[in-house]
């Protein structure tokens, strides 16, 4: 039979090393173009825009619905790159060592 103590502590562990992970995350910056570099967007992890830049050269008055199409793919380009660094980063925390506990079919559920 586990020891309940030693599993609440691993359980407080993983749990303060996710919350460590996510506030690093949310103050990290990334960037991503679109229209080939001509709309460039910068959002941080905790989904806040930074920055949008636009090349002049693809300002046409006649054509506005680009430029906005471009900076949604900008943007949804670089949230894109939050979500694949997250994904990247929580994974390996490891699972809680149950060590004989009878889950009743659960235990493939927990990632054990």
């Amino acid at each position: 039979m586990p020891n309940m103590q030693k599993l609440m502590q691993q359980a407080a562990q993983m749990q303060a090393e996710m919350q460590r992970r996510q506030a690093a995350l949310a103050d990290e910056e990334f960037e991503a173009s679109a229209g080939g570099g001509v709309v460039t967007a910068r959002v941080r992890g905790s989904g806040e825009v930074v920055s949008v830049t636009i090349d002049p050269a693809v300002l046409d008055p006649d054509d506005a619905e680009l430029v906005g199409d471009l900076v949604v793919a900008a943007v949804n380009a670089a949230f894109a790159e939050v979500a694949k660094a997250a994904s990247s980063q929580m994974p390996d925390l490891g699972g809680l060592d149950l060590g004989g506990l009878d889950l009743g079919g659960l235990e493939g559920l927990l990632g054990s």
